[in-house]
């Protein structure tokens, strides 16, 4: 697999904070899960995400909204 088949097939959220302190921890694909990434955002912070082979779920903690192109979701 190369780089462009990474960007262009895996699919994207965006999370928009809407409070102070809004965490987002990308999880490992894999035998074991492990956190690989986190990020803190403040309101109105935007943070853009992509599902990769090496990423299998993302976490969001926190009061945002999370665009998928299944919709939107809101986290609380």
């Amino acid at each position: 697999m190369d780089v462009t088949d990474t960007i262009n097939g895996g699919d994207y959220i965006a999370v928009l904070a809407e409070e102070d302190g809004v965490n987002i921890i990308g999880l490992t694909r894999g035998k074991d899960t492990k956190f690989h990434h986190t990020e803190k955002l403040d309101r109105g912070e935007v943070y853009i995400a992509q599902f990769t082979e090496n990423t299998s779920a993302i976490k969001v903690h926190g009061k945002a909204k999370i665009y998928t192109k299944m919709g939107i979701i809101q986290g609380e």
